[in-house]
Parts: C-alpha cells; sequence; structure tokens
C-alpha cells in the first residue's frame, strides 16, 4: 500500500519544519515556585508550542552565579548542543557578562524584560554593534507602571480627601534591578506632579512577602497618617496587607493598596476589591519575544519592524471586570492565544509589532 503522493509530500514537509524548528533557551532569573517567573514561563511554553520552537528553561533560583554557569552552559558547551537563541534579563546587571561568554558561540543573544543600562550601553554598545550576536531586545513599560499605580491611588483617595496631607509609603523590589529603579522613577515622576503627597519612607523589600511584612509591621504604627501604599510586586502588597489586617480593621480600613503581577490570587484580589489598583501584563513578555524570534528565524528581521530594542506597552490598570476575565484566560490551553497571529510570518501587510494584554481580556 502506499500513501498518496499529496499526503506523503505533506508529511515531508512537517518532518522538515521539525527538523529545522530554532531551538531556545531561556535563563529564567526567578524561583522555579515563584508565582511570576512560573507564569512567566508557562506564557512562553504555550508561545513556543504554537510557533513551532523547541524551548528549554533554566531557572536561576535568584542566584546570578548559577545563572553565569547555565549561560556557560549553554553558550560554550559542545557545538551540536547549542542552542540557536538564548535568551536572558539583566538582573543585577548580569547581560554584559553574558553577552562577552556568547562572543564567538554562534549562538545569537536576545535580552528581555531589563536591558542594558545607559552607563553599561557606554561600555558594551548596542544590539548588533560591538557584540554582532546580540541581535535584539524587548522590555516592558517599567516606568509608567509605576506612574500607573501611583497616579490612581492618589485619584481614589482625593476622593475623600480632596485637600492636601495625603501620605504614602512605598515597597520596591531589589534595588539593583532596572525593574525597581524604573518603577520607582515612575512613582517619583507622579509624586512631583502632586507636591501635596508626602511619600513617608520608601523601603527595599526585595520582591518578598516575609520582607514586606516585617517592614511593614514596622512602617505602618510609625505613620499613623498614611492611607496609600504604593508595593512594586504583588507579593509585597500581600506582606503589607497582612501587617495591615493585624493591626486591625481601623487600620486596614483607612488603606488602600496598589499591586503589580497577574498571579492568580492577586487577580482574584483584585475581583473582591481586597487591592485598589493593579497594573499587570509583562508576564507576557517572553512569550512575544519567541514570536519576534520566529519572525527572525524565517529570514523576517524583526528590527524591519521598530527596530533591535523595542519597548511593549504591556502593563496595564486592571479593573475586576478585566481581572476576572485574565483569571479565565489563565485556565485556557494554551491561554486561549494564537501567537502567529501576532508576527510577521504569513502576513505580507504586516507593518509592526502591537504586543498587549487585550488578547488575554477579550
Amino acid at each position: 500500500m502506499s500513501f498518496p503522493r499529496s499526503l506523503a509530500l505533506c508529511m515531508g514537509l512537517f518532518c522538515c519544519d521539525l527538523a529545522q524548528a530554532a531551538s531556545v533557551v531561556f535563563l529564567n532569573p526567578g524561583r522555579s515556585d515563584e508565582p511570576f517567573w512560573r507564569s512567566y514561563a508557562e506564557f512562553m511554553r504555550a508561545a513556543a508550542d504554537d510557533l513551532g520552537m523547541e524551548l528549554r528553561i533554566e531557572f536561576a533560583e535568584r542566584d546570578n552565579a548559577r545563572m553565569l554557569g547555565q549561560a556557560r552552559a549553554a553558550l560554550l558547551g559542545p557545538e551540536a548542543q547549542r542552542p540557536d537563541y538564548l535568551v536572558f534579563v539583566n538582573e543585577q546587571y548580569v547581560a554584559p557578562e553574558i553577552l562577552r561568554l556568547g562572543q564567538g558561540s554562534g549562538v545569537r543573544l536576545f535580552i528581555v524584560n531589563s536591558t542594558l543600562t545607559d552607563e553599561q550601553r557606554g561600555l558594551a554598545g548596542g544590539p548588533r554593534e560591538r557584540y554582532g550576536n546580540w541581535i535584539g531586545s524587548l522590555v516592558p513599560n517599567d516606568e509608567e507602571a509605576g506612574a500607573l499605580m501611583a497616579e490612581e491611588l492618589i485619584r481614589q483617595q482625593r476622593r475623600v480627601q480632596p485637600q492636601g496631607g495625603i501620605e504614602m509609603l512605598a515597597f520596591s523590589g531589589v534595588k539593583q534591578t532596572p525593574a525597581a529603579r524604573l518603577r520607582e522613577a515612575g512613582l517619583q515622576r507622579v509624586l512631583a506632579a502632586n507636591p501635596d503627597v508626602r511619600l513617608r519612607q520608601l523601603v527595599y523589600a526585595e520582591w518578598d512577602r516575609g520582607r514586606a511584612l516585617e517592614q511593614a509591621r514596622q512602617l505602618l504604627p510609625r505613620y499613623p497618617r498614611v492611607s496609600l501604599v504604593w508595593a512594586a510586586n504583588d507579593a509585597m502588597a500581600f506582606g503589607a496587607m497582612q501587617a495591615a489586617d493585624e493591626l486591625g480593621a481601623q487600620v486596614r480600613g483607612r488603606l488602600h493598596f496598589s499591586a503589580l503581577n497577574n498571579s492568580p490570587e492577586v487577580l482574584q484580589a483584585r475581583v473582591d476589591g481586597r487591592v485598589d489598583v493593579l497594573v499587570g501584563g509583562h508576564f507576557t513578555l517572553g512569550g512575544w519575544a519567541l514570536v519576534m524570534l520566529a519572525d527572525y528565524d524565517a529570514g523576517q528581521d524583526f528590527a524591519r519592524f521598530g527596530g533591535a530594542d523595542q519597548r511593549a506597552r504591556l502593563f496595564t490598570r486592571l479593573d475586576a471586570r478585566q481581572a476576572r476575565q485574565l483569571l479565565k484566560h489563565l485556565q485556557q490551553p494554551g491561554y486561549g492565544v494564537r501567537f502567529r497571529d501576532f508576527g510577521a510570518r504569513g502576513h505580507p501587510d504586516f507593518s509592526g509589532y502591537r504586543f498587549s494584554l487585550s488578547p488575554l481580556l477579550d
């Protein structure tokens, strides 16, 4: 019995596609049990499956030495085992060392979330300059995220306190991370435009719930007139909320909390009204980066559609309805997203990337 010619041709093309599937290693700087970085990895896996890419994710468990070891293995290991692409984050400013390791490896490098700082670029240059195999980057609008939270917190407080005298506490992440620095910059920009709002103290809780809890136990009694709590991620917001709950309903009732991220816990808290301001969306960034790499691998250089360095306006302020809708999408296989629809491949009229959280809010 012989296969029909058309079927044999289709099978041959399918096998050819499998043989040529682009391979990607992502150096995940977070912990494997950390909700944000776990959801980030899951969204990337959904994108890789839809795009026909091979993806391996290495968790650094927030250990920079471990991350550099993973980079070294991917870039300097046996040539036949090296990936086509290495995707990584400039977490605690390690990117220049990874770029150096990648020289001559044949692996193309792509940075997500936090790219080189201006000072680092002064030494290393930009994509496709000193390091020719560093092909690009995709980062979110972190500064805007910090501003979105601050603006909405202040707006809500002005409903009950239209005159001055508003006081705020702020919980930021790891000081040596670009994301924390940029979100703080957004906060400070809004405070400068609202001089009657006083930031009593900003502390670094290192993205950690327990650390924020201990800090808030000291800060909330110290500043009894504080009404706004700005937190650069959801874990720190929950830590501060727990400290407020411990102080009683009177303290908890006067406080408005912001949070950032898209864990099921924080989405449900927004639905329930326990979180007053929620900004999210950047857990999708790694998946969108794979769309760009799939285009590049197919000969459609993403640099033609917005440059080698790109910024996606992923951070969105979520109301209760949108938080509920996002919760539903998180439970769908592949998140209900056709990633191939967002790239240049197969779209002759493609004019640029328009990555956003919108596909998960419909």
